[in-house]
């Protein structure tokens, strides 16, 4: 499909060295980049002026497609008129309006936000405010964090801690100290091919139970798990999964966050997965598609009972001490109203929804493509696990990024050997199965 480019083609810089890039293999990218210089809707522009077709909503990022208007209008209004206003003792209008409409849209019972500007950082914020409430609360026992083996929660010392993706650890020491780990909810033999949620692994949850008995209870401060780790491969949450966790985490007193970083805002087709499983979580982290992507920001969910337990003492002493310089920055709060009111406009988490079925039923048909092992999918997500090459694992899953990319016109996104296919939700079905022509030569190139 040919898309008119926006603007003439680029030329790649002359130094691509000082840059060091993250999580990207650095000399290889050097050697042929994939250089992209704009985006609009769907696409992507390259430097030589040809049209990409985002298959990765960026980064998880761009649930509302790329170059809306009524974001970028706003971010500059927002720049010309007050660009920058500290967080700490001071506010601004717009915060605490976006902190309104988040609340609005999440669960009963978490209504207030605490915002900062990543994912991360999210992350390592719940992790800290599940330390202090128990501590405030008088249980200062209670420090052990629960995490999940495959989970990605950033890249802070508390997100790679919970965290349970060996490459994203191993470099680090020996990190938080007094964490332990759920078992990934992920067996191939048992739930290969799966649409949507799988029948098996819900008794996985129960292992919560082992390390309670190996603990104590009392020593637990939180467990944090994505709703579907996206990160890892798109593993999907068994049925009646999360349900048992949240039985688990209460009868123990134990905190339960949900990483909805990359759930969040319709990739399930809800505001936040939490609404798809109905299961409450005490926090949600947030962060990704609550600007489009067009401005770093993130933050963190907490019910009531959390958040009232730290409004204590006189009231001039700081509650919580904690946060960043750009929390609740003027540019991302304008971004992100105006995010909210294109998702509402369009009806972008219901259209999620109606398209599932049909997304799902297009990638499943990649299944007899060569050296496919598996496919899973949910939302507007999936993830195709293909064979490694023999003593090589990854190159094929490199190969696909960089074929789909210079041969085939395509952005996608890759974990190891597995491709990750996360459009934005304004997808077409025609588009979909674009998608999926591409998506079948990269794997036929790579076989």
């Amino acid at each position: 499909m040919n898309i008119q480019h926006p603007r003439a083609p680029v030329a790649t810089p002359n130094d691509l060295d000082a840059y060091w890039m993250p999580f990207t293999a650095n000399r290889a990218f050097k050697r042929s980049p994939r250089m992209v210089v704009g985006a609009k809707d769907m696409h992507y522009f390259a430097s030589d002026g040809r049209s990409i077709l985002d298959g990765a909503s960026g980064m998880w990022c761009t649930n509302a497609g790329h170059g809306r208007a009524q974001i970028s209008e706003a971010i500059s209004k927002s720049a010309a008129t007050l660009d920058y206003a500290p967080p700490f003792q001071f506010g601004h209008p717009q915060a605490f309006e976006l902190a309104s409409r988040i609340a609005d849209l999440a669960p009963k019972g978490l209504e207030h936000v605490f915002f900062c500007n990543s994912g991360s950082e999210a992350v390592d914020t719940a992790l800290k405010v599940a330390l202090a409430y128990h501590n405030v609360r008088g249980e200062a026992s209670r420090t052990r964090l629960i995490g999940r083996e495959r989970g990605y929660h950033g890249v802070g010392f508390g997100g790679i801690s919970v965290g349970g993706m060996v490459n994203n650890r191993k470099m680090f020491g020996t990190l938080l100290t007094g964490v332990d780990h759920l078992p990934t909810t992920y067996d191939r033999e048992k739930m290969a091919f799966s649409k949507g949620e799988p029948e098996w692994g819900a008794h996985l949850a129960d292992e919560l139970e082992r390390i309670v008995g190996i603990h104590g209870a009392s020593t637990i401060a939180a467990v944090i798990v994505e709703p579907m780790a996206g990160s890892t491969g798109v593993v999907v949450t068994p049925k009646g999964y999360l349900q048992k966790l949240r039985a688990i985490c209460d009868k123990h007193g134990i905190l339960l966050i949900f990483d909805e970083v990359i759930t969040g805002f319709g990739r399930l087709g809800y505001a936040f997965a939490a609404e798809r499983y109905g299961v409450v979580p005490d926090m949600i982290t947030f962060a990704k598609g609550i600007t489009n992507g067009a401005v770093p920001m993130g933050g963190v969910l907490v019910r009531d009972a959390i958040h009232d337990t730290f409004m204590t003492g006189p009231d001039h002493m700081v509650e919580l001490f904690h946060g960043y310089t750009y929390s609740a920055h003027p540019l991302a709060c304008a971004a992100g109203l105006a995010t909210l009111d294109i998702y509402k406009k369009e009806d972008l988490f219901a259209r999620a929804r109606a398209m599932e079925p049909k997304w799902a039923d297009a990638v499943m048909a990649l299944r007899s493509e060569p050296n496919v092992v598996d496919i899973r999918t949910v939302g507007i997500s999936a993830g195709i696990d293909l064979a490694p090459k023999t003593n090589a694992p990854g190159l094929r899953g490199f190969e696909a990024l960089d074929g789909a990319f210079h041969n085939h016109d395509m952005m996608i996104r890759v974990a190891g050997d597995t491709i990750c296919l996360t459009p934005p939700l304004i997808v077409s079905e025609s588009q979909i199965g674009e998608i999926m022509d591409k998506v079948a030569k990269v794997i036929r190139a790579v076989a």
